[in-house]
């Protein structure tokens, strides 16, 4: 047995301002911040707005829904755990909400367009689920 057979992927750093996004994450669905002051919304969690600096910030549920801005397709991973996942696409999401997030993009290399709409998709990797995106499916 391989000694990169033994290393297990490594997850979210979880600290007190981050929880509740995770515990949302983990029921089903993307939560963000958003000032009680400016409302506007903030990720990644944090204990101030970045907009007008108050403090006053709630967790409020997201839509899951964005357009995809950019993306690199790994082949080499940067954490021997993730080498067996390779390839893989990384992207920034432009959230509805506003924030972009860098996220797993679930679709193939030669399917992906700037600006493509994409939707939250929650996956398990690990002991963690962790929120990626796919193609966001057309609603007739």
């Amino acid at each position: 047995m391989s000694q990169l057979q033994n290393i297990s992927l490594p997850g979210p750093t979880i600290t007190p301002v981050s929880q509740p996004f995770w515990e949302s994450i983990q029921a089903g669905h993307l939560s963000l911040q958003q000032c009680e002051k400016c409302e506007g919304w903030i990720f990644y969690p944090r204990e101030h707005c970045p907009h007008c600096f108050h403090d006053s910030l709630t967790w409020k549920k997201a839509s899951g829904r964005g357009r995809l801005k950019t993306w690199s397709v790994i082949h080499r991973a940067g954490h021997p755990a993730w080498q067996e996942h390779t390839p893989y696409v990384v992207g920034v999401v432009a959230l509805e909400e506003g924030p972009s997030l860098l996220t797993h993009v679930l679709i193939d290399e030669t399917d992906l367009t700037y600006n493509m709409k994409v939707e939250m998709e929650i996956s398990e990797i690990g002991p963690h689920p962790l929120p990626f995106f796919k193609k966001q499916e057309e609603t007739k």
